[in-house]
């Protein structure tokens, strides 16, 4: 049985909704027809926007050959017999949705045929591709963002459906609820309509949606990334020491369920965005999670609710984050040298720092290359000045 959401699924570009940075007179994707152009793209973006749809789209009015795969659903088996058929046509086209799950017999594979040409890659994720996809297949695509379809465009969508119920009629302001609620998926708009469509009739009110869908369609990222939408938001809260937003946002992810990506999120920003200003912080956060696990749905909010509370009003530091990339940076970018002789194993001429006053001898501990380099600067807060002070007058004396 085809659903709703199939058979409104526009053929051209022109009746797709939403992504106008995208699609219209000299943009990206019009441009390419325009030029029968076609290169290996990854498009990334949330849940029911259409990554899929202009995919196809391009691949009609392109009148590309191509095949669609799925890396969770389709077997590596699947992937050879493309792989096979690559060979024998050019310019096949592998469309691969939920491209950030594939294993690594998969994307080795994949990636010899794109280094060779002799298939074109369209990658479809709703994770964040910066993070979750291969660096050595991400480096061979185009990355493209796709945006939230807005209430407008769902509305546009809404309307749509007489094409195919032609009875269909609610009122505006059923349709205004079920934009509202759809989160900017549309396939989730389409699929809602297609039940209430089926079990109340062609003119189903706002009564009837809450008798089955009483929340809104909240989008949650659950790759570990956890870089997306309401995660994102939620760290970006806590940073900002907006309490009540950083509170907001925690409800909605405990709603949505996802709380292995919640209580994820919650670690790295104790240790990333509050870090050395508040160092038992940390702890408490985790001790908060540890009780949260242990009491379970639906009082585990209550320590969830303590901790965010406590990272959201806590002074913050990011000088651990900092210190790391430039530590970093100067690994990749420079030719760092060898380690000091005295400080290697079994080395006779290392100086124990215990046998020395304050515990400190001075020595060289990085390689000559970069020993002047500093990573670390300390942040403006009590706790990170007074370790610096310490630091430097054991130094001095």
């Amino acid at each position: 049985m085809e659903l709703l959401a199939e058979k409104l699924r526009p053929k051209l570009l022109k009746d797709v909704l939403g992504q106008h940075h995208l699609i219209g007179e000299n943009k990206i994707f019009n441009n390419l027809v325009k030029n029968k152009k076609i290169f290996n793209m990854i498009f990334y973006g949330k849940s029911g926007i259409g990554k899929t749809t202009i995919a196809l789209t391009l691949m009609n009015e392109l009148e590309c050959k191509y095949r669609l795969l799925n890396a969770t659903i389709n077997s590596k088996k699947d992937f050879e017999v493309v792989f096979e058929e690559a060979k024998l046509y050019d310019n096949l086209v592998l469309i691969v949705d939920e491209i950030h799950r594939m294993n690594k017999d998969k994307q080795d594979l994949l990636l010899s045929f794109i280094e060779s040409g002799r298939l074109i890659l369209i990658g479809l994720t709703s994770s964040n591709p910066f993070h979750a996809i291969n660096p050595a297949i991400r480096s061979r695509c185009q990355m493209i963002e796709l945006k939230e379809i807005t209430e407008a465009d769902i509305l546009e969508g809404i309307n749509k459906v007489k094409t195919i119920y032609e009875d269909f009629n609610i009122t505006e302001d059923t349709k205004k609820h079920i934009a509202r609620i759809s989160g900017g998926d549309l396939r989730y708009t389409y699929n809602l309509i297609e039940f209430c469509y089926n079990s109340f009739g062609p003119t189903f009110r706002i009564e009837d949606i809450s008798t089955i869908n009483n929340r809104a369609n909240f989008y949650h990222d659950k790759n570990e990334d956890g870089y997306y939408d309401v995660i994102s938001a939620f760290q970006k809260s806590i940073r900002g020491s907006d309490v009540d937003a950083s509170l907001h946002y925690l409800a909605r992810l405990i709603e949505a369920g996802d709380l292995d990506i919640l209580y994820r999120r919650m670690l790295v920003i104790a240790y990333e965005d509050i870090g050395l200003a508040n160092p038992s912080l940390p702890p408490r956060v985790l001790s908060a999670i540890e009780a949260a696990e242990r009491i379970g749905v639906p009082e585990l909010s209550k320590p969830l609710t303590y901790a965010v509370i406590d990272m959201a009003l806590s002074p913050k530091s990011n000088t651990t984050e900092i210190a790391y990339m430039a530590a970093s940076n100067d690994l990749h970018k420079n030719n760092v040298g060898r380690i000091p002789e005295h400080i290697k194993t079994n080395s006779k001429n290392y100086k124990y720092p215990h046998n020395f006053k304050n515990n400190y001898v001075k020595q060289q501990y990085l390689p000559d290359n970069i020993k002047s380099s500093k990573y670390y600067t300390p942040g403006n807060n009590k706790y990170e000045q007074s370790m610096y002070e310490f630091n430097k007058k054991i130094k001095t004396e």
